[in-house]
């Protein structure tokens, strides 16, 4: 009986984990169809390969952020070194992080979009970068960009 009872807890367990794994997008077109669809803004995180992977270590592996996340955001990661990255993808990429103001990297951009006549436009709410302070800290800061008033 305990024996059965560890298998179960065994694949019960793995299959929290894997719940609790990120859905990030790659393709601005899907991400913003999916934002819209949703009434939820995105998370731009632009990165490049070689950037400390502090942001990605303290704040986005982190149960509290995958539930935040879940709840309030599209997840949408824009490598800028993707090499598989089409050329007309890593114009738009570099295009989108100019418009932003992204010097740093990594760094998250918090945007709406809607497209109008094959025209898209981009609404920035805010940006924010890497502290150290833990996940709890991220998110407050997160919520006053994306809920201002409250």
């Amino acid at each position: 009986m305990t024996k059965k009872l560890l298998i179960l807890l065994f694949f019960l367990g793995s299959f929290l984990m894997q719940s609790q794994n990120l859905v990030w997008r790659t393709n601005m077109t899907d991400a913003i169809a999916i934002s819209n669809e949703q009434r939820k803004p995105m998370l731009i995180l632009f990165t490049a390969a070689g950037v400390p992977d502090n942001l990605q270590n303290e704040i986005f592996k982190t149960p509290d952020f995958a539930v935040w996340s879940r709840d309030n955001v599209v997840l949408v990661k824009l490598d800028l070194s993707d090499i598989n990255a089409s050329d007309s993808d890593k114009e738009q990429n570099l295009r989108l992080k100019n418009a932003f103001g992204v010097v740093d990297l990594p760094e998250v951009c918090y945007a709406s979009a809607s497209i109008r006549k094959n025209k898209t436009t981009f609404s920035a709410l805010g940006k924010i970068a890497y502290k150290p302070g833990g996940a709890r800290s991220w998110i407050s800061e997160s919520d006053a960009i994306l809920h201002p008033s409250e």
